[in-house]
């Protein structure tokens, strides 16, 4: 057995002795007994673990600059005698920093069970059969098969190679994929420089091979670069605008503050009280807690999700799901039904169906002879399971296997060397129909036309050819000309029942949907007038290839169909489609899918996807169905509406507020509001706002995606603050000159009318509709809206008045004040209709795709759970 410090040089040793050592028999591997001695030796094989941990959220929320100068100003307060304003202080920084911890909290614990809920497995040997496991549950010494697409789950050690090429540029940067062989290596060539080595997190390009593990988790090549890896995840487009909002927030408070502060200096007011009233201006107009809005949003939007089959790798991926207006989807399984079946045979010249089927299955890359390994080829699946194989299954048998050249995306066939019983030796190659008939030496005509015909109806087709060798050896593409046509296998994978109901689902919401697909053109184009989706036009690969960037842009809003295309093809198909603005999504679930995933503002796959593809996605289907992926854009934009209604209803009222405290101190000659009273309301404010996530969103608001625009919430905030100053200054005035009030009375009458209007304009502002009679708020909403300004209305006439330096109120006022709250709503709705008459939301520039994205998500692919961590304050990171 070799030990954890000595796998890495094992791994240069000569197989033979790598296997005696690592106590493998080859095709045989691990038994269970010595697999669970060997996990508890070495652990999970995973880089790193994340979990929500109290402690760390806890200091997000503690380490606001903003939180720390409060603290300060409650020990200020408490040095020079204002013992009750600093206790008042210390309870608000501690209910605003548990409401923070609690929701940010709940948060991380959605993030980890949702994370706990995709599955990444390899295909291993053990006990002396294939089986599936996950990738954490592999130790030194597991026979492992790779395959297209797989993403090399441990540092293996090459055994059988077949044509294998993997791209190892997460690793070494290089673009070219590394072919890999099985040499005889000096025992001091380094494990990174080693053909003969598949490495963890590299991507299997092309070909298959088996190999034993040497190094797993941290102990791998991968693992020691992660180790010094920043793994901070790139911000998503909703990061992007809250980091905008912050900025715009700091901006505005520290422009307000250094003025408030130096007209009470002007004004001889004492300097403590004039820092510490500043300091609650900048506090208040700041939203304390919409870290916590939005993370009880994103949990709450991410359970939702999670019930109607949809998981994001991460929690702020969701919105950026909503954002979505475009999406491209492959066809197998999303339009189509995904279970294929084989139909028929259709021989050419003088062959007999059987014998093409017979070819067919000789040809099988992944199931060897007798069909029965896991995993591999749909198709080549089918035809095993066809009841019309029992026949050719005996014939089958006598074949052995020679050699394989695997499937690739850019020749589109697999070929497969077989000796029979006499000894000779047979090339078989199976593949796209256009592919194998232009390296066919004759092709019947009647074949070409009952090949159309099969491509009009809607079927998949492959083409089998054989050519006879002289000697076994191994084969190249160029063995792959002057083939023998044998005839085609034609397979059903008809379209799905409620796929057009789904596609007619995401139109209402504004998403176009274009069909990107390896099938052919026709067979693509039937599926989708079946389902009506229209025929605006198919674009083939080639066809891609003859058009610039600025040409296929053109061309794109014309085309349903992209057929016949590579994955290279897809990636650029995507990302000149990102150029053209709005949201692109892509989704698919094959290795030829990766590219344009990740170049995708929101890839999309599904949970039986190849791992490259589960890894290059933000969102994972538990089904591949387009009506569960219209629940999660519908559930995404229900999050960022809720999202912006605090946003804007936070901006606009705690600027009027902060407006109007300013202009307070220009003719008072005391403070309108003590700085503990400011904290105060403004948690009781925020508080009430944490129901906002559970409100009901209007039907047009899910209609069509929205993003941030920080120059409309400017605009906002800037119209609608002063009208709700202009209720304040009426306050003052009826409070100054009706009531004749001092200054305790005067506080708790701005207090009590201050949090009952910047509360209940929430039900005018959530809406562009007619509030209550069009547009009805949710019962916990409505109910927090209405409890907090309630408790603000009563508190003066607690126990606890005195302390907060509040006195009791005139009934009189609260007339006055019910009437002011009705015509504020009024003048509120006036200017809604001004507002969005004359207002038009601008999507801005969206970024393009950062390279770094690659290699972040392959960390995070070998690092248990994805985090979304919140932080308090002017910035929102992940």
């Amino acid at each position: 057995m070799v030990g954890a410090t000595g796998i890495v040089a094992a791994a240069a040793q000569p197989m033979l002795e790598v296997m005696d050592q690592l106590g493998v028999v080859t095709g045989q591997g691990l038994s269970d007994e010595e697999f669970a001695r060997r996990r508890s030796t070495y652990g999970p094989n995973a880089v790193a673990s994340h979990r929500a941990r109290p402690w760390t959220v806890l200091w997000h929320q503690l380490k606001s600059p903003l939180l720390g100068l409060l603290v300060v100003a409650a020990v200020a307060s408490s040095f020079v005698g204002e013992r009750n304003d600093a206790v008042i202080i210390g309870i608000i920084v501690a209910v605003s920093v548990g409401l923070g911890f609690v929701n940010e909290y709940r948060a991380e614990k959605a993030a980890e069970a949702l994370h706990s809920q995709i599955h990444h497995e390899a295909v291993v040997i053990r006990n002396g059969r294939s089986q599936q496991v996950d990738v954490t549950e592999l130790v030194p010494g597991d026979l492992v098969e790779l395959r297209l697409g797989d993403i090399v789950p441990a540092d293996i050690r090459l055994i059988e190679v077949n044509g294998l090429a993997c791209d190892e540029s997460a690793l070494t940067g290089e673009s070219l994929p590394t072919d890999k062989t099985v040499p005889a290596v000096p025992p001091e060539t380094p494990l990174a420089e080693l053909s003969g080595c598949a490495l963890m997190g590299t991507v299997v390009q092309a070909g298959s091979a088996t190999g034993v593990v040497v190094a797993t988790g941290a102990a791998t090549e991968f693992g020691k670069i992660a180790a010094g890896l920043d793994t901070h995840q790139l911000d998503t487009q909703f990061q992007v605008g809250l980091r905008k909002f912050s900025l715009l927030l700091v901006y505005v408070a520290g422009a307000l503050t250094v003025s408030i502060f130096v007209i009470n200096i002007v004004l001889h007011k004492p300097l403590l009280d004039a820092l510490l009233f500043s300091l609650a201006i900048a506090v208040g107009i700041t939203p304390q807690l919409l870290p916590a809005v939005v993370s009880t949003s994103l949990a709450a939007g991410s359970r939702r999700m999670s019930r109607r089959k949809v998981l994001v790798k991460r929690l702020v991926c969701i919105e950026d799901l909503g954002d979505v207006d475009l999406l491209f989807t492959d066809k197998t399984g999303t339009l189509t039904e995904g279970k294929i079946s084989y139909v028929r045979a259709l021989p050419a010249d003088d062959h007999e169906p059987d014998t093409v089927l017979r070819w067919g299955l000789l040809s099988t890359e992944n199931a060897g002879l007798d069909g029965g390994s896991v995993g591999g080829n749909p198709l080549d699946q089918a035809l095993w399971k066809a009841p019309d194989s029992a026949r050719c299954r005996a014939q089958v048998a006598g074949y052995a296997r020679v050699a394989v050249l695997p499937f690739d995306h850019d020749r589109q066939m697999v070929s497969v060397l077989v000796r029979d019983s006499a000894g000779r030796s047979t090339l078989v190659t199976k593949g796209a129909p256009e592919t194998v008939l232009d390296r066919c030496v004759e092709v019947p005509s009647a074949l070409r036309a009952a090949l159309a015909t099969e491509f009009a109806a809607g079927n998949r087709v492959v083409a089998v050819a054989i050519r006879h060798i002289d000697a076994a050896r191994q084969l190249t593409a160029a063995d792959e000309q002057g083939l023998q046509l044998v005839g085609l296998l034609v397979f059903l994978d008809p379209p799905k029942q409620d796929a057009a109901d789904a596609l007619a689902r995401l139109a209402r919401l504004g998403v176009t949907v274009k069909v990107v697909t390896g099938d052919n053109a026709a067979v693509a184009g039937k599926v989708c007038r079946d389902l009506g989706l229209g025929t605006a036009g198919a674009l083939t690969g080639a066809e891609v290839d003859q058009l610039d960037d600025k040409q296929l842009a053109a061309a794109i809003p014309d085309t349903t169909v992209f057929a016949r295309v590579s994955p290279e093809h897809k990636a650029r198909i995507v990302r000149v489609q990102r150029l053209s603005g709005g949201g692109v999504a892509f989704l698919g679930d094959g290795v030829n899918d990766a590219l344009a995933l990740h170049a995708a503002d929101v890839g999309i796959s599904v949970d039986s996807a190849t791992d490259v593809a589960k890894d290059a996605a933000d969102v994972i289907l538990l089904e591949k169905d387009l009506n569960v992926l219209a629940d999660g854009v519908t559930e995404g934009r229900r999050i960022f509406a809720n999202t912006m209604k605090y946003v804007l209803m936070g901006t606009s009222s705690n600027f009027g507020n902060m407006f109007s405290a300013a202009g307070a101190s220009l003719f008072l000659s005391f403070l309108p509001m003590l700085p503990s009273q400011i904290l105060l309301n403004n948690l009781l404010y925020d508080t009430s706002q944490l129901a906002i996530p559970t409100d009901n969103v209007d039907e047009s608001q899910l209609r069509r995606p929205s993003h941030w625009d920080i120059k409309f919430i400017r605009r906002f905030m800037v119209f609608f603050g002063p009208l709700s100053s202009v209720f304040d200054f009426v306050t003052f005035g009826v409070m100054l000159w009706v009531f004749y009030s001092g200054p305790v009375q005067f506080r708790t009458a701005w207090f009590v009318e201050s949090l009952a209007t910047q509360t209940l304009v929430i039900f005018a502002i959530r809406t562009r509709r007619i509030p209550f009679f069009r547009s009805h708020p949710s019962l916990p909403m409505a109910m927090a809206t209405l409890g907090v300004a309630t408790v603000g209305a009563v508190l003066p006439a607690t126990p606890l008045a005195h302390a907060l330096g509040f006195a009791p109120l005139p009934s009189l006022f609260f007339a006055v004040l019910i009437g002011m709250i009705i015509g504020y709503l009024i003048v509120i709705e006036i200017g809604k209709r001004v507002f969005f008459g004359a207002s038009q939301i601008v999507p801005e520039e969206r970024p393009r795709y950062n390279q770094q994205r690659h290699l972040r998500r392959r960390a995070a692919y070998f690092s248990g759970s994805t985090r979304v961590r919140p932080r308090v304050g002017a910035t929102w990171t992940a």
